[in-house]
C-alpha cells in the first residue's frame, strides 16, 4: 500500500512526517542519537533490510538531518553525522519514548535516561514564560504567521 504524501499539508506535523515518519526511520534516529554512524553498524543493530536502510538515510541525508563522512577510500565508505537539525530531534524521540514506556511496557521501561547528577530523569513541556508544566487541557491553538488566512481551527 502507497503512502500518501504530506507535502501539500501547511501543518508542522504533517511536514514533519514527510521526513521521519517512514517505518524505522525513528529507530534510526534514535541509534544515531546513541552514537552509531556507520551502515553496517545500522544494519546490523536494526535487522533492517538493506535497500530500506539505504532509502531511508538517503532521504534523511537529503532532508539535512544527517550529513555523510567519507571514512574510507577503497571501497568508499561514509558514515552518517547528525547535523543540529538530526540532533534537534532527541527532544521528540524523548517524549515519544517516554509515552510507549507508559503505555506499552508492562514490566517497566527498557531503557531509563539519567543526567549527569546521576539522577534517572523524564522529559517535561515547560511553558517558555512563566515556566509552569504545560497541561493540554490549558492549551489553546492560535494562528501563527504561517497560517493561510481564515484557516479554521479546532475548537475544543
Amino acid at each position: 500500500m502507497r503512502r500518501v504524501s504530506f507535502v501539500d499539508m501547511n501543518c508542522s506535523i504533517a511536514q514533519s512526517l514527510e521526513v521521519i515518519g517512514e517505518w524505522w526511520t525513528p529507530l534510526i534516529l534514535r541509534d544515531a542519537l546513541m552514537g552509531v554512524t556507520r551502515f553496517d553498524e545500522f544494519q546490523s543493530r536494526l535487522g533492517i533490510a538493506r535497500n530500506v536502510l539505504s532509502q531511508r538515510l538517503d532521504t534523511l541525508v537529503e532532508h539535512g538531518i544527517f550529513t555523510t563522512v567519507q571514512y574510507q577510500e577503497r571501497p568508499v565508505r561514509h558514515e552518517y553525522v547528525l547535523t543540529p537539525k538530526g540532533r534537534d530531534l532527541w527532544q521528540a524521540l524523548m517524549m515519544l519514548r517516554q509515552w510507549g514506556d507508559r503505555w506499552y511496557a508492562p514490566d517497566g521501561a527498557p531503557v531509563e535516561v539519567a543526567h549527569t547528577c546521576g539522577s534517572v530523569v523524564e522529559a517535561e513541556l515547560h511553558c517558555s514564560e512563566c515556566g509552569e508544566r504545560l497541561h493540554a487541557r490549558e492549551l489553546e491553538l492560535r494562528h501563527g504567521p504561517g497560517a493561510p488566512d481564515g484557516g479554521v481551527l479546532p475548537s475544543r
